[in-house]
């Protein structure tokens, strides 16, 4: 398995020093509270939020930003001939911007550090009813790993301009770090929400500030890695929810018991093939291989086939040039996706510093 964003020793650099997210004493109102919960991404989407990268301090090579620039344009591109797309980013930037991306893509003035709309980006939950609002991942930076002024305050900037209610009950994570079904069941690494640099307190109080901020019932935990890339393990490069009752891994052919990422992998795996989810089914585990023939050589290189986004209409996934594992991967997407254009895209640079498609980007339910 592939390590996800820079590797601790590249980021060491980049924390600045900046205080975590606490909880703040006193009640606040979670989403489940007020009978909203996190939906399918395969809902129909009002739009879809991405984020411009410019921080000079997280990428101080000015050529490789340019060329990451160019693929988060190329995506958001690709997703805007199917759903509306806003790219997130301070005015000063827009002139440059709008010279790389379609006229059909919305520009909106909200300061950005770097590219991960999944992780700093606006949450949403529905309540069924026609009502929308924010949940609070109170992002920090994957644990005060990486600057984050402008990106830890994003999601709450975007609720702002909506107009919508924002709830937050204390959790400190990124909302990459959990999947869902939509329909009360979670999955997660321990890694990315159990650890000191997130959140405190005991597991059972911190999967219940998870299940209050997604508004579900159930999380199905693996152990994940601490401490070895800068989401301690993000579950959405590994597994996603197809739909309730499946789930979507990736993995090689055998467990290498040298690669701890090969383990933790088979790991996740193996619990999920024993648990059930919220409604009491057994979940229906479809397992894609990895590529191996690929167009970069470098040891925390993402090559995850399963960290796409389903938007209005259409699956957005990556190619790595492996041309076996590519066509494997797309007729897959198609056969678990019926009805949707799957359309595949060289992000290798978004690989290099660690994430794929559905990192880069988050949706927007339409109510």
């Amino acid at each position: 398995m592939q390590m996800q964003r820079r590797t601790l020793l590249q980021l060491a650099a980049l924390a600045g020093g900046l205080p975590a997210f606490s909880r703040v004493a006193g009640a606040k109102m979670a989403a489940s509270g007020a009978g909203f919960r996190y939906p399918e991404e395969t809902d129909p989407h009002e739009r879809t939020f991405m984020q411009w990268p410019n921080n000079r301090k997280v990428y101080d090579d000015p050529d490789f930003l340019f060329d990451l620039q160019g693929t988060i344009a190329r995506i958001a591109n690709a997703i805007v001939e199917f759903e509306p797309v806003v790219m997130i980013a301070a005015a000063e930037h827009h002139k440059a911007i709008r010279k790389r991306i379609s006229g059909k893509v919305e520009l909106w003035d909200i300061p950005t550090d770097d590219l991960w709309c999944r992780d700093s980006g606006p949450s949403f939950v529905v309540d069924g009813k026609g009502g929308i609002a924010v949940t609070q991942f109170n992002f920090n930076g994957w644990g005060n790993k990486q600057i984050h002024g402008n990106d830890g305050r994003i999601a709450q900037r975007v609720a702002e301009r909506l107009g919508l209610r924002v709830f937050d009950s204390g959790l400190v994570g990124e909302a990459g770090g959990v999947e869902t079904d939509g329909h009360g069941t979670l999955i997660a690494h321990e890694s990315s929400f159990v650890n000191s640099n997130r959140n405190k307190g005991t597991k059972a109080e911190i999967e219940q500030m998870l299940l209050e901020t997604m508004g579900a019932t159930k999380v199905i935990w693996a152990p994940g890695i601490k401490g070895a890339d800068i989401t301690d393990y993000h579950i959405d490069a590994l597994a996603r929810f197809v739909k309730p009752g499946v789930v979507l891994i990736q993995m090689g052919e055998a467990v290498d018991p040298d690669d701890p990422w090969s383990v933790s992998a088979f790991e996740t795996h193996d619990i999920l093939a024993k648990a059930t989810d919220a409604e009491g089914r057994k979940l229906d585990l479809v397992v894609l291989p990895e590529p191996s023939d690929i167009r970069v050589d470098a040891d925390d290189f993402v090559s995850s086939y399963v960290n796409y986004y389903v938007c209005n209409g259409a699956v957005i996934a990556a190619q790595f040039g492996d041309k076996k594992a590519d066509e494997k991967a797309r007729a897959t997407l198609v056969d678990l996706y019926p009805g949707r254009e799957i359309v595949m895209l060289d992000i290798d640079n978004v690989g290099e510093v660690g994430g794929g498609i559905h990192c880069a980007t988050h949706e927007q339910p339409k109510v």
